[in-house]
């Protein structure tokens, strides 16, 4: 599983792909905080708000571009059947694959505590940025961000096309993020129901980190999801023995 893992961040650095995504993530979000209408010089408030509102919607589009060849490219080429030929399991091929995916994830999350530094060091003594609601908000990102990884994992197990794996990992996401929430808000949902939707969607528990309150059920909820797709993708997986 270490080979996998070493392999696959080895690849993902060796090609244009991996700085491209990490600049457009970079300058959207720096361009969005600092220098666009809106932005926290202007406002006069020291807030992270606007980066935790926009990093989810970017993340919907740049994991699924990280993630598209992980099984897709094995697939096309032959070598997933050369890579199940060696000692090592299913499970192990695929966590191997999520972890390297997620260490990419880790290496592009972990820069973005420049903003708060930055925030934190202009805002004033008297008007602090709110340092708990931050610090939920970046656990809240985190574990977002990694639950678009086993969802681009397994839209590139289910397909051997890399356009393809990347068009479904971003339907996915969204409908994952967004379409519950929406859903909710319809008229026809009223009383405890709407919330039970809601609460099916990564929107709501995303937003309860986000207020500074790290609640063991979000967490749950975070990781419920991730194993679930690993499952899925477990299963995608061995369905070329059937």
């Amino acid at each position: 599983m270490t080979a996998i893992i070493k392999k696959e961040i080895n690849l993902f650095f060796s090609s244009l792909i991996a700085y491209i995504s990490m600049a457009v993530f970079f300058i959207a979000l720096a361009l969005n905080l600092f220098i666009f209408q809106g932005n926290i010089l202007d406002s006069n408030y020291a807030t992270l708000d606007t980066f935790f509102t926009l990093a989810p919607w970017i993340l919907l589009f740049l994991i699924p571009a990280i993630t598209m060849r992980s099984f897709a490219d094995e697939k096309q080429s032959g070598t997933i059947e050369l890579i199940a030929t060696k000692p090592i399991t299913d499970f192990q091929i695929v966590a191997g694959k999520f972890i390297a995916a997620l260490c990419l994830w880790t290496f592009t999350f972990l820069p973005t505590l420049i903003y708060f530094i930055c925030v934190k060091t202009l805002s004033l003594t008297e008007a602090p940025i709110d340092s708990g609601a931050t610090y939920g908000s970046y656990i809240g990102l985190y574990f977002l961000g990694a639950v678009f990884v086993a969802i681009g994992i397994f839209s590139s197990a289910i397909t051997n096309n890399q356009i393809v794996a990347f068009l479904i990992g971003v339907f996915l996401c969204y409908v994952m993020y967004d379409v519950f929430f929406r859903i909710s808000s319809l008229p026809i949902f009223q009383g405890q129901l709407d919330y039970w939707i809601q609460s099916i969607g990564l929107n709501a528990h995303y937003d309860s980190i986000s207020r500074g309150v790290v609640d063991t059920r979000d967490i749950v909820y975070f990781l419920s999801v991730i194993s679930l797709f690993l499952i899925g993708t477990k299963t995608a997986l061995e369905s070329r023995k059937w």
